[in-house]
C-alpha cells in the first residue's frame, strides 16, 4: 500500500515540477518509465516478503 501511495507522490512530483508530460519529447520522459519500473519492483518484493 505504501509503495502504491509512493508512486503516485513521485507522479504528480514528475507532471508538476519537471513536466515529464510535456508536448515535446525528451528524456524526462524516461523518468516516468523508470518510476513505473521501481514501483513493479517494489510491487514483486513486496509480494514475496508477504508469502514467506
Amino acid at each position: 500500500m505504501i509503495v502504491i501511495i509512493i508512486y503516485i507522490v513521485g507522479l504528480i512530483f514528475g507532471a508538476i515540477v519537471l513536466d515529464i508530460w510535456s508536448a515535446e519529447t525528451s528524456p524526462k520522459a524516461f523518468l516516468g518509465i523508470g518510476w513505473t519500473v521501481l514501483l513493479l519492483i517494489g510491487l514483486f518484493l513486496t509480494e514475496k516478503k508477504d508469502n514467506n
